[in-house]
C-alpha cells in the first residue's frame, strides 16, 4: 500500500497531527530565541567572539553528552511525560534570559543556554523514539521527512521573524515568544494517548518486575554494533569530518551578519544574521522535499553512494565561496544552494541508516551519531572562536568550507577502493523489491 501524502497523513493521524503542531510551535519559538540570544550577547559583550563562542558551545555540549542517555532513557519510560516535562521546564529557562542585561549577568544567558539544550536532548529522543509508533510503518517516512523538511522551513521563518522582533520590538519579547512555545507544545503533546507512543510489548514491560541492565549496557551494545558493521561506522564517520568544518557554521554566520555585513543597505547585525539563517533554513527545507525523488533515481541508477559523495564535495565549495561574496545577498544565495543539496544528501543518508540498523537499536545508534557529530561540532566552534584572534571572519568560512568537502572525498575514496562494499540493502534491486 502506497504510503499517504503529507496532507493525508495531517489530515487522517489525529496523534502525529499533535505532535507535528507541538514540533512546529516549539521549533519557532527556539529560533526567536536562538537569534535574541546571539544579538543579546553580542550588544553585552560588545560583539567579543569570545562570549558568542561560548554560548555557542553552551548550546551544543550538553545535547552532545546527554543525548546517549536520553536514547536509553525514553526507551524504559514514558515518552509522553519526558516531551512534556522537558517542555515545562524550558518555559522557566527561557524567561531566565530576560535577567541579562550586563556583562556581569553573561553566566546567566550560558547556564540558560545549557539548560534548554539539555532539556531539548530528551525531548528530542522521546520525539524521535515515538514517531515510528505514531505513524506505523506505512507512513513512516512520510512522517519523518515532514518532520525534518518543517524543521528546516521554520529555521528560515523563525530566524527571520526572531531578528525582525529582535531588531525592531527587542530582545525581551522573543524570550516570552520562545517560553510560549514551549507552552503550547506541552499541550499539545498532552492530548496525545499514551500507549500510541511506544509497540504495546514494549509497553508492558516498562515499569515491570524483570531486571533490566544499566544505561551504559544499552549505550555500549549500541556502541558495539556501530563499530562491528562498516557501512554503519563509514556514515558516521563522514558526519564526524562534515562537522570539523561544518560546524562552525553558527559562529561564521554570526561574525558574517553581525559584524562584516551589518550596515549594507541600512540592515541591522541581527536582521543580516536572520538573512542568512533564512536562506540557509530555506535551502535545507526546499534539498528535503526534493529528496524523495532525487534519491529514488540515483538508487534505480545505482549511484547514491556518489551522490552523497559529491553533494558533501560540491556544497563545501559553495560554503567556501560564501567568504568571497561583497555583499550580504550573494552570500545568502550561495548559503541558499549549498544548503539544498546538504538536505537532499542528509535525507538521503538518513534513511541508508535507517535501514541498515535493526529497530531494537536504532535509538542508541542514531543518538550517539547525532552525539558523536555535534562533539565535533563543538571543538569546531571552539577552534573556530580562537581562530578569529588571528584571521577574518571571511578566511574562516573559506577553510571551514573546504574542510567540510574533504568529507565527500573520503566516502567516495572508502567506496572507490573497496575498503567498504555496498551493502545488499543499500542496491537499488533490492530496494525495488521492497518498495
Amino acid at each position: 500500500m502506497d504510503s499517504l501524502t503529507y496532507t493525508q497523513l495531517l489530515r487522517s493521524n489525529r496523534s502525529f497531527r499533535r505532535l507535528w503542531w507541538g514540533q512546529v510551535i516549539s521549533e519557532l519559538g527556539n529560533w526567536f530565541n536562538f537569534i535574541a540570544g546571539l544579538g543579546l550577547v553580542r550588544m553585552v559583550s560588545h560583539g567579543d567572539a569570545a562570549v558568542t563562542t561560548i554560548i555557542l558551545l553552551a548550546r551544543l555540549l550538553p545535547f552532545t553528552l546527554f543525548a546517549p542517555l536520553a536514547g536509553a532513557f525514553v526507551d524504559r519510560w514514558s515518552r509522553r511525560m519526558v516531551m512534556i516535562v522537558s517542555d515545562l521546564a524550558r518555559v522557566a529557562i527561557a524567561l531566565g534570559f530576560l535577567l541579562v542585561h550586563r556583562p556581569e549577568d553573561l553566566w546567566i544567558a550560558y547556564l540558560c543556554t545549557a539548560l534548554l539544550s539539555f532539556f531539548g536532548s530528551f525531548f528530542e529522543a522521546a520525539k524521535n523514539a515515538a514517531v515510528p509508533n505514531i505513524t506505523g510503518e506505512r507512513d513512516l517516512l512520510a512522517g519523518n521527512a515532514l518532520m525534518f523538511s518543517s524543521r528546516f522551513l521554520l529555521m528560515s521563518l523563525g530566524a527571520a521573524l526572531g531578528g525582525w522582533t529582535a531588531a525592531n520590538v527587542g530582545y525581551r519579547a522573543a524570550f516570552i515568544v520562545n517560553a510560549v512555545s514551549f507552552v503550547a507544545s506541552a499541550v499539545s503533546v498532552w492530548l496525545i494517548p499514551e500507549q500510541e507512543t511506544r509497540q504495546l510489548g514494549l509497553e508492558k514491560d516498562v515499569g515491570g518486575t524483570t531486571k533490566k541492565p544499566s544505561y551504559w549496557s544499552d549505550i555500549r551494545e549500541g556502541w558495539s554494533y556501530i563499530t562491528s558493521h562498516a557501512p554503519v561506522a563509514a556514515i558516521l564517520l563522514i558526519n564526524v569530518l562534515w562537522a570539523s568544518g561544518g560546524g562552525a557554521v553558527n559562529l561564521i554566520l554570526d561574525r558574517l551578519g553581525g559584524i562584516v555585513f551589518t550596515g549594507q543597505y541600512g540592515i541591522s547585525g541581527d536582521s543580516a544574521v536572520a538573512a542568512l539563517y533564512f536562506a540557509g533554513g530555506l535551502g535545507l527545507f526546499i534539498g528535503m522535499m526534493i529528496a524523495r525523488r532525487v534519491g529514488y533515481y540515483f538508487e534505480f541508477v545505482g549511484k547514491t553512494i556518489g551522490f552523497i559523495g559529491w553533494s558533501l564535495v560540491v556544497q563545501g565549495f559553495l560554503f567556501a565561496f560564501i567568504g568571497l561574496m561583497p555583499n550580504l545577498w550573494l552570500a545568502c544565495l550561495f548559503f541558499f544552494l549549498g544548503r539544498i543539496l546538504l538536505g537532499a544528501e542528509f535525507a538521503v543518508q538518513e534513511t541508508l541508516l535507517m535501514r541498515s540498523v535493526p529497530d531494537k537499536l536504532r535509538g542508541r545508534v542514531s543518538t550517539t551519531d547525532r552525539a558523536t557529530e555535534l562533539l565535533t561540532w563543538s571543538l569546531s566552534t571552539s577552534l573556530a572562536g580562537w581562530s578569529l584572534r588571528a584571521i577574518t571572519p571571511r578566511t574562516l568560512t573559506i577553510f571551514s568550507g573546504l574542510l567540510s568537502a574533504v568529507s565527500g572525498g573520503v566516502w567516495l575514496v572508502l567506496f572507490a577502493t573497496g575498503r567498504i562494499s555496498v551493502p545488499r540493502k543499500w542496491k537499488a534491486a533490492d530496494l525495488m523489491e521492497k518498495s
